[in-house]
């Protein structure tokens, strides 16, 4: 993240959203300090609010995350050429945008604004991206009176595109494929299933509305490069078998992701 935004993003002169945007424009406009340290500064009072409010794992947890991105940000010297300042803010926001998956994937954040989002949520219920909006709408208006129109542009694309990348990244990693299998053949289906596949089966009891008769319909939770083996073991039992396959994300569970303990 902070590669993304010093060695892409500054040399330009764009901005990002939450506190490390709010860092590069007072940055930008004393020229005094370095970026790391106004990163730094921007997050003292956040981290005493979290913590008062916050789990000491998460606020740890943040803690760890800030220190580093700051750490990161202040020893980054290297500067990646690129003249195009279209080309620039894509760069960055790919580069920004992947590396926040990272972090979030890992129990982590990088503190500043999600440490004041979490504490508003918890308090007052405020939605968490609801209130990274509204502050980036806020910055991105105040930021309209302290630089050029083309470059507050460029930055606009620096933010979508990062936030467009973590979101596909994220659910790249957590998307599962839940089916559903109803067939005159289940025991069998099942037993293949686990036998061969090594996933869990559920039994739905169900009752067929036309025929009136009873019968297993099995449920199951695959990851998304076993859905077409998965189909070709259930046709090749049963080639009249109806399927029912639907996308689901956070599957917590033996086999899948384990449940994260701030």
């Amino acid at each position: 993240f902070s590669f993304g935004l010093k060695a892409i993003a500054l040399p330009h002169e764009f901005i990002s959203g939450g506190l490390f945007g709010s860092a590069m424009l007072l940055f930008y406009q004393t020229n005094v300090f370095s970026l790391a340290f106004w990163y730094a500064l921007v997050n003292i009072p956040v981290l005493l609010l979290g913590s008062f409010s916050l789990t000491h794992r998460l606020f740890f947890y943040s803690l760890y995350g800030m220190v580093i991105t700051t750490v990161a940000a202040q020893f980054i010297t290297m500067v990646v050429p690129i003249a195009d300042p279209m080309l620039a803010a894509i760069a960055a926001g790919t580069v920004c945008g992947v590396g926040l998956a990272i972090m979030l994937r890992s129990l982590g954040s990088d503190g500043g604004l999600t440490i004041v989002a979490m504490v508003l949520h918890q308090k007052y219920n405020v939605k968490v991206g609801a209130f990274s909006l509204a502050f980036n709408v806020v910055l991105f208006l105040l930021a309209m009176f302290y630089m050029p129109m083309e470059k507050l542009l460029y930055s606009i694309v620096v933010v979508y595109v990062y936030s467009t990348i973590l979101d596909y990244s994220m659910a790249i990693v957590n998307e599962r494929k839940m089916v559903i299998i109803i067939s005159d053949n289940s025991e069998k289906i099942a037993a293949e299933i686990m036998e061969r596949m090594n996933k869990g089966v559920t039994y739905l009891y169900a009752k067929g509305a036309y025929t009136n008769r009873e019968r297993h319909v099995i449920l199951t939770v695959v990851q998304n490069y076993q859905l077409k083996r998965l189909e070709e073991l259930v046709y090749t039992i049963d080639d009249k078998a109806f399927l029912i396959m639907a996308n689901t994300y956070n599957v917590i569970g033996r086999g899948f992701a384990e449940r994260k303990r701030y």
